[in-house]
């Protein structure tokens, strides 16, 4: 039975990966800072291992005897006053190293597509600053480059239950997110690919718009939409770089530029973004 180390397994697309690799019959170990928030993932895990990405002590011979180790560590929204480059860049470091150790354990890190037109945004800096530690690690390796998951979307649902939605410019940038589900067979199905890079979306290409009619009509309200011309996404973003800390702006800088570019990645997967929103709404 092959063993795989998931770092990264209480956020939204990683717990869909510990399902998935059990799924296809790994031996499954999660790091974990708090095991409490990955009680609902016990039936999945075979070992816990509690570590912290930014204590390289803490992660003292978490990796041996792995085959592979799947990393999607980084911040999305800033919770304490670790840095980007704390988490995102030196926290997979830590963990690299402790994959050096080992005999033949491949690595997989989850990345940002179009990172390579985002380089100005602090979070992009540190992920490809680890880009280029992993690749010049030696090691066997891919890098997943998802387009957007369908829990980021989740904000244009608030919006609509909220009963008014916002978009910059026009709103017609394009974007095919995809569901954790379907994310999590092709993280998996890694293992094995030769590719070193891989891009991927979901299977539905949508403008902001046509998101945001969706999320209205998972509520059933009538739809009314406030749009904000670039100019003062422009002015937003100066302001908050200029008056705040990266812990506040970071996060924000990052989704006001995907929201003016299209994201459209290679297409994967069945699941659409109405379903989602349907399932979610009633939630609520």
């Amino acid at each position: 039975m092959k063993k795989v180390l998931i770092a990264g397994a209480s956020g939204y697309l990683g717990g869909f990966v510990v399902k998935e690799f059990k799924k296809q019959g790994y031996y499954v170990k999660a790091l974990a800072r708090d095991p409490k928030k990955l009680a609902h993932l016990d039936e999945h895990i075979d070992e816990m291992v509690i570590g912290e990405v930014t204590d390289p002590k803490s992660l003292e011979g978490c990796c041996d005897g792995m085959d592979v180790v799947f990393s999607s560590i980084g911040i999305t929204r800033q919770k304490d006053n670790l840095s980007y480059m704390d988490v995102d860049y030196q926290g997979n470091k830590n963990l690299l190293e402790e994959v050096k150790q080992t005999q033949g354990s491949k690595f997989i890190y989850v990345s940002v597509f179009n990172a390579e037109k985002m380089t100005d945004l602090k979070c992009i800096q540190a992920k490809q600053k680890f880009e280029h530690a992993l690749r010049d690690s030696g090691l066997d390796y891919s890098i997943i480059y998802p387009n957007g998951f369908f829990s980021d979307m989740l904000d244009y649902l608030k919006m609509a239950q909220s009963g008014r939605g916002f978009v910059f410019g026009s709103g017609e940038n394009k974007i095919n997110p995809i569901h954790g589900e379907d994310l999590a067979e092709v993280c998996v199905s890694s293992v094995t690919s030769a590719d070193k890079k891989i891009h991927v979306g979901g299977p539905e290409t949508l403008s902001h718009n046509e998101v945001l009619t969706i999320a209205f009509e998972a509520v059933e309200k009538k739809m009314k939409v406030t749009r904000i011309p670039i100019w003062v996404r422009n002015l937003m973003l100066s302001l908050i770089r200029m008056f705040t800390s990266v812990k506040t702006y970071g996060p924000l800088e990052f989704f006001m530029t995907v929201l003016v570019m299209d994201m459209v990645a290679p297409n994967y997967g069945s699941r659409k973004i109405k379903e989602f929103f349907v399932e979610n709404a009633q939630k609520s």
